[in-house]
């Protein structure tokens, strides 16, 4: 049965919920077999983990979080560039977000990531191009913020949050929100006009 609207975002949704749950609820061991790590990418070529690691959440929340996020913008995302053009975005913003995580991080062999935010940065940031002034409901704002400042905002927040450590991998959010934006305007370069003209 084909799923209406919009497969591959609700394929991404189940991809990530799958190994998510698993590792979270049954082997943790799981996790850091497949989790971004800059000393296994370097010293073992591990190089997959730059894709792994996006399907993999560090707890219940995170999981819940980024998947409410990719139901409510991918879809959308998805029916304006096809499902073809949904997936380019979605997995070049998870090799940016790896390849801008790597190099921020190079020098430290036990940087570790992962979760979805970096596929889903870059959704959030195709949608913002394609409708600026759409109102987005932040959790605890109780007014709603037009997609465009959300998306700068978002940026602005993780560029002024890289190297500041923790768990939460500001640089990669970043890279992926980028990213988003950069093969959005590849694939429809008229947005520009249509956005800003």
């Amino acid at each position: 049965m084909e799923l209406p609207g919009a497969p591959a975002t609700y394929a991404l949704i189940i991809a990530n919920l799958v190994p998510s749950i698993y590792a979270l609820s049954f082997d943790r061991g799981f996790t850091g077999s497949y989790a971004f790590n800059v000393g296994a990418l370097i010293h073992r070529k591990q190089h997959y983990r730059i894709f792994t690691s996006s399907f993999l959440h560090g707890d219940y929340f995170h999981l819940l979080f980024n998947m409410m996020t990719l139901w409510f913008f991918g879809p959308a995302v998805e029916r304006l560039l096809g499902t073809d053009g949904f997936l380019v975005v979605y997995f070049g913003a998870i090799f940016a977000s790896g390849v801008v995580s790597f190099y921020a991080n190079r020098d430290n062999l036990a940087y570790t990531s992962l979760g979805a935010s970096d596929g889903v940065s870059g959704v959030i940031l195709s949608f913002c191009l394609f409708a600026p002034l759409h109102p987005i409901y932040f959790m605890f704002v109780p007014i709603p913020i037009p997609a465009i400042v959300y998306g700068v905002l978002f940026m602005l927040i993780s560029a002024s949050m890289m190297g500041g450590g923790g768990r939460i991998a500001h640089e990669g959010h970043l890279g992926g929100a980028v990213a988003g934006v950069i093969l959005t305007l590849l694939m429809r370069p008229e947005i520009l006009a249509q956005t800003f003209g």
